[in-house]
């Protein structure tokens, strides 16, 4: 996921997979602390498509 894809989304598609992506990352710590998770690095590669979200979406909230 890139930010230049992030910044042509509107601010609700933005809101909706951030909170899309906050879900996911809650499963995948859950998984992690029951010893499901093996790729346990999808945790730090989702925390930075969460924060390149949330850069964007203040971004475009700025830019009103």
């Amino acid at each position: 996921m890139s930010y230049k894809d992030l910044l042509e989304k509107s601010t609700k598609e933005l809101e909706e997979l951030t909170l899309k992506l906050k879900a996911e990352l809650f499963t995948l710590r859950y998984r992690n602390v029951t010893g499901d998770l093996r790729d346990t690095h999808k945790i730090k590669l989702l925390r930075t498509d969460i924060a390149k979200t949330l850069t964007a979406l203040n971004a475009k909230k700025e830019n009103k």
